[in-house]
């Protein structure tokens, strides 16, 4: 599948070696060392940008996504309830935070490439792919961020378990674009709009100025990726005549496992499209349960 025919404008890229986008994504998913897969990221986003500025098309293309990203020899994968908690206050509890902060975004740098590639059957405005290939490209630059202060902690990605369970909601909504668009976005990341001011303040307590400054613009960022996920879904239940937030609750009652956890960040939500009438009454009635 190419733009043309719902890419108004822009000339073709004569350029038989040129990657399409959905080979550029995959070609991210399928590289397992986190600094090589993002350095991959940033060089894609970069020629989509600099094609897109030129006014000329690198077509979407298909592609075959694998299930699961690839992922380096460490860290080890445990179930959730096996990763080691760590009191946050403490220098190895600070590290631990990094590490997991840095294992969230290697992961989101994979969702993003992978709704680009896996859904190349629904057709899109250029806006759509302008969106989840920046998104992709910020998640590669936090990648690296949160690295350089483990680094710079005498530790590094891969030093410390992580959660086996967070390419979960990717499998689950494999072939659902909107309840990939509810889950992803619209849940996992907005709870990063929730929990990322605690993690400052903790790291602003104990003087580590890199890490506050990292996660900062972490946060300033993600505002714009729960709301790439708000756009395209309305987006979608406009094109489908459904009504945004019924559908919104069903799919995340069908595909979230556990608790929509208050409290929650209304400002930063509603500035990212998420009025709370969509999540307030999913918390309550998981809390219900």
């Amino acid at each position: 599948m190419s733009f043309e025919g719902h890419w108004p404008g822009g000339e073709e890229r004569d350029d038989a070696a040129m990657m399409s986008l959905s080979e550029m994504a995959v070609d991210v998913l399928t590289t397992a060392d986190g600094r090589e897969k993002t350095a991959k990221s940033h060089a894609h986003a970069a020629a989509w940008f600099a094609a897109r500025a030129a006014g000329e098309t690198i077509p979407l293309g298909e592609a075959s996504p694998p299930l699961r990203p690839a992922r380096p020899a460490r860290p080890e994968l445990l179930d959730p309830r096996e990763v080691p908690k760590r009191k946050p206050g403490s220098p190895a509890g600070r590290i631990a935070l990094l590490h997991a902060v840095a294992h969230i975004e290697l992961n989101a740098v994979d969702l993003h490439w992978d709704i680009i590639a896996r859904f190349t059957d629904v057709p899109f405005p250029p806006g759509f792919y302008d969106d989840w290939v920046k998104a992709a490209d910020e998640e590669s630059k936090h990648f690296n961020l949160i690295c350089d202060c483990l680094e710079s902690l005498d530790s590094f990605y891969g030093a410390l378990p992580a959660h086996a369970g967070m390419w979960r909601a990717a499998e689950d909504t494999v072939d659902d674009l909107m309840g990939r668009l509810a889950v992803v976005p619209m849940v996992l990341e907005a709870r990063g709009l929730d929990v990322t001011p605690g993690m400052i303040e903790i790291f602003r307590r104990a003087g580590v100025d890199n890490a506050v400054a990292a996660l900062e613009t972490i946060y300033a960022e993600e505002v714009g990726h729960v709301a790439y996920g708000s756009k395209w879904f309305h987006f979608l239940c406009g094109r489908h005549d459904l009504d945004p937030k019924e559908v919104f609750h069903d799919l995340v009652q069908t595909y979230f496992h556990g608790a929509l956890k208050p409290p929650f960040n209304e400002e930063k939500r509603a500035e990212a499209g998420l009025p709370p009438d969509f999540y307030w009454p999913l918390a309550d009635e998981r809390g219900a349960r």
